[in-house]
């Protein structure tokens, strides 16, 4: 089989071909740009839109925040207002009770929590609305103290004015007590005064003891062995029968107190509160109202002085009489 080679068919534009493949172009590019235009556009405006979008939300967030700040700056006035008055009212609460005691705990709980509540940055509306509510029943707690408070002052006033009274009373009739006391201490001394006994008849004997046993009076000093000293205690109607002391005191012609602390000798005190050295106390069983004569023997193991001796004898505190008696040197006579 035998081939043979032709010329290649060439295409062949025609010029109403071309006409139309760029009628064709031009209209694909007018549709493109159209639809970039109203892509561009489309971008456009939803970022316009998404812009006011945002916008709208910050301004309505700043609008939130604004609204949340003012209340929380109102809240803490109000939290401020009734802190300052519980605090005046706990400063002139002088006298507390336990139910105030139980309500300041209370109350400063809730103090502690509004201000938590307050105090957070990112507060809710729902915290907020807490702290409200908490607020309100803080005022209402604060009006419960404030009438508490009240009573408790009016109580306290009351008290006050009935502890004046008494006192009163009780002052009155202290002055009544310390004067009648005064008066009966009067009247006491003055029976006391005039039931002291009186010593009478004083009689001091230098006694003479011989080998016999008998006894003779002597006023030589050396012969002088002991002292009989008697006096009689008078009557009186104001005192008792009964044991009364009497304390008898006996000084030497130097005018120094006899006194031997093995022989019964002691002090006793005086009524002006002096101190006084006695020879002799004496147990006296004294009848009312009757005579009675004290005796006793006083010994002492030193020689007699020469020289007067004094006796003094005292009751109740009181002297009551003295006597003396001198005792001479020996003499031919004698």
């Amino acid at each position: 089989m035998a081939f043979e080679n032709y010329p290649e068919k060439e295409n062949v534009t025609t010029p109403s071909t071309t006409v139309g493949v760029k009628k064709e172009n031009k209209n694909f590019k007018g549709v493109l740009i159209g639809l970039l235009v109203a892509a561009l556009l489309g971008t456009w405006g939803y970022v316009i839109y998404d812009k006011n979008k945002i916008k709208e939300t910050v301004v309505q967030k700043e609008t939130v925040i604004a609204s949340t700040s003012g209340q929380r700056d109102q809240l803490q006035r109000e939290l401020e207002d009734a802190a300052m008055r519980y605090d005046v009212l706990k400063t002139n609460n002088s006298k507390k009770d336990s139910t105030i005691t139980t309500k300041d705990r209370e109350i400063d709980e809730k103090k502690a929590r509004i201000k938590f509540l307050l105090n957070k940055v990112d507060a809710t509306e729902a915290e907020l609305s807490e702290a409200k509510d908490l607020i309100k029943s803080l005022n209402g707690d604060i009006e419960g103290y404030k009438t508490q408070n009240t009573v408790l002052q009016v109580q306290k006033t009351q008290l006050v004015q009935e502890k004046a009274t008494v006192v009163g009373q009780r002052d009155r009739a202290q002055r009544k007590f310390d004067s009648s006391k005064i008066v009966i201490k009067e009247k006491e001394e003055l029976i006391e005064l005039g039931s002291t006994l009186h010593a009478s008849n004083f009689n001091i004997v230098g006694i003479a003891e011989k080998k016999n046993g008998k006894e003779s009076s002597t006023t030589v000093a050396k012969k002088v062995d002991k002292l009989r000293i008697s006096f009689d205690l008078d009557e009186n109607m104001l005192t008792e029968s009964g044991n009364k002391e009497v304390y008898v005191c006996l000084f030497s012609p130097d005018g120094t107190p006899i006194a031997v602390q093995a022989l019964g000798s002691g002090t006793f005190d005086l009524r002006s509160g002096e101190e006084k050295t006695y020879t002799q106390k004496i147990e006296v069983s004294y009848t009312q109202n009757r005579k009675q004569t004290v005796s006793f023997d006083w010994r002492q193991n030193a020689n007699f002085e020469i020289g007067n001796y004094k006796i003094e004898v005292y009751n109740n505190g009181f002297k009551v009489g003295d006597g003396y008696r001198a005792l001479k040197k020996g003499g031919l006579f004698n």
